[in-house]
């Protein structure tokens, strides 16, 4: 087929590379503007689809907007027998979806209807939803509403954001040629009303440790947020990142170093920081974070909040 490809970040490469390998003809590839990056912040850094899409030689587009008529007659020369979106990052007008000859086909990280929006995968893990997964679905006018066409769960279990994201982007890229290679042959089945929900976009204020809650949610809130933007807490005005954490047992006020392995305490049980990392610094351990920074039990963290 003539495919539009339309993504950004890491979670959209596999299904990206695996079109082009399935010898599908890419006619053009859409994705966000290089946004400033780099070691100093102040580089432009193309997206992640943007370089691969670039490294397999394909055209590359990234409008800062499709609401233009005249952006919007280039999408439609283009002649596409369908367009492919993963994790975008903008509306689509009525008449790009409309484009294609196909319509537009979307590949969605979770079980649709729960969690349509932005962090499906981030809300999730906060929800302590037991399964997630991709639904591929037809794109409509509305919020991740359009009718489904195939869908494939996994547990969760101790998973990191991150880790999903990787395992998600790989079972939709092998969705995707699947749908694709039967398009024609597969029902839409439209979405129920029960069960849906609503995944809003990560606040960076959510990524500050809430050591009140008890601490299987706590926990959540680590894995949830690793490994961007990275769950922290406050000591001494200076940000620690917690990139893994492991429930122990232990009491206390909440948000108080039990003991000098860094256990916290949290407002029922306690957390034990596993991986961390200080601002400017590598990941560490926590036992080598304490090496070189040891903090003696009774420290409140997150006073500064």
């Amino acid at each position: 087929m003539r495919i539009i490809f339309m993504g950004t970040p890491d979670f959209a490469v596999p299904a990206l590379k695996t079109l082009h390998e399935a010898g599908h003809e890419i006619a053009a590839v859409y994705t966000q503007p290089p946004r400033p990056g780099g070691r100093r912040g102040k580089e432009l850094t193309p997206t992640p689809v943007h370089q691969a899409a670039e490294a397999l030689g394909l055209e590359v587009r990234h409008p800062a907007s499709l609401k233009g008529a005249n952006e919007q007659a280039v999408f439609t020369a283009l002649g596409a027998d369908v367009a492919v979106v993963a994790a975008y990052g903008l509306i689509l007008p009525q008449p790009i979806l409309d484009a294609p000859k196909q319509g537009c086909i979307n590949l969605h990280a979770s079980l649709l209807p729960r969690w349509r929006g932005a962090a499906p995968i981030q809300r999730a893990i906060l929800a302590g939803d037991k399964e997630t997964g991709i639904t591929v679905m037809q794109m409509d006018a509305g919020l991740d509403t359009g009718a489904m066409l195939l869908a494939e769960a996994t547990p969760i279990g101790a998973k990191t954001a991150g880790d999903l994201t990787a395992e998600l982007g790989g079972i939709g890229a092998r969705l995707i040629v699947d749908v694709l290679a039967n398009l024609s042959a597969i029902p839409p089945i439209a979405q129920s009303d029960d069960g849906v929900t609503y995944a809003k976009k990560i606040d960076k204020a959510e990524a500050l440790l809430d050591f009140t809650q008890v601490a299987a949610q706590v926990e959540r809130q680590v894995r949830a947020m690793a490994p961007a933007p990275g769950a922290y807490f406050l000591l001494e005005g200076e940000r620690y990142k917690v990139l893994a954490a492991e429930v122990v047992t232990g009491s206390g006020a909440p948000g108080t170093v039990l003991d000098d392995a860094l256990t916290i305490a949290s407002g029922s049980g306690a957390i034990r920081p596993t991986s961390v990392q200080r601002a400017g610094k590598p990941v560490m351990s926590t036992a080598d974070l304490l090496r070189g920074k040891p903090i003696p039990p009774g420290t409140r963290l997150n006073r500064e909040a």
